[in-house]
């Protein structure tokens, strides 16, 4: 799996201002890249058709041909072969996606606590939010493994619990 050249910083254009936040929102703010990046790290969909069709949210394939082509220029993302098919691509997290886990737990406990969300989708939050930083080290373990070195997800992971709890939740 290439990642980007070794950057202090990732390739993205200077935005309106200097401030972190404000970069970060003109990268991320928009209504789709942390849905998708959300969808990479914890649906573990790294096809665009998965991506397309495992977004409960809907999202239409030419915003996400478009968001993933920005993703993947930015840095946060690479598009690698897939070598079980000629024709299809795989999609992979960088280093710079991933430590996003944090800001991604963050947000998932934010929208829990402040909005009205539903139960089978709270959980993971509500134990990410639980786990706090040794579970997202973990976490992130995890996905550097997995995308960054191709290794397969661990069965007994953080993945796997937050999907176990996802999965009671719904009573599957």
């Amino acid at each position: 799996m290439s990642q980007p050249v070794a950057l202090e910083k990732l390739p993205v254009p200077p935005g309106k201002s200097g401030c972190p936040i404000n970069l970060t929102v003109e990268l991320l703010g928009d209504r789709w890249s942390l849905i998708i990046l959300r969808d990479i790290m914890f649906g573990g969909h790294t096809h665009f058709r998965e991506l397309l069709t495992g977004s409960i949210e809907g999202i239409a394939s030419n915003i996400l041909a478009a968001r993933l082509t920005k993703l993947v220029a930015a840095g946060l993302l690479t598009r690698d072969d897939d070598p079980s098919h000629r024709q299809k691509v795989e999609y992979h997290l960088t280093e710079a996606a991933i430590q996003l886990v944090p800001v991604l737990a963050a947000l998932g406990a934010w929208g829990a606590r402040w909005l009205h969300t539903s139960p089978e989708l709270t959980v993971r939050a509500e134990l990410l939010a639980a786990g706090g930083p040794p579970m997202w080290d973990r976490f992130m373990d995890e996905l550097r493994a997995t995308h960054l070195r191709g290794a397969p997800l661990p069965a007994d992971g953080v993945l796997a619990e937050l999907t176990a709890a996802y999965l009671e939740a719904v009573g599957e």
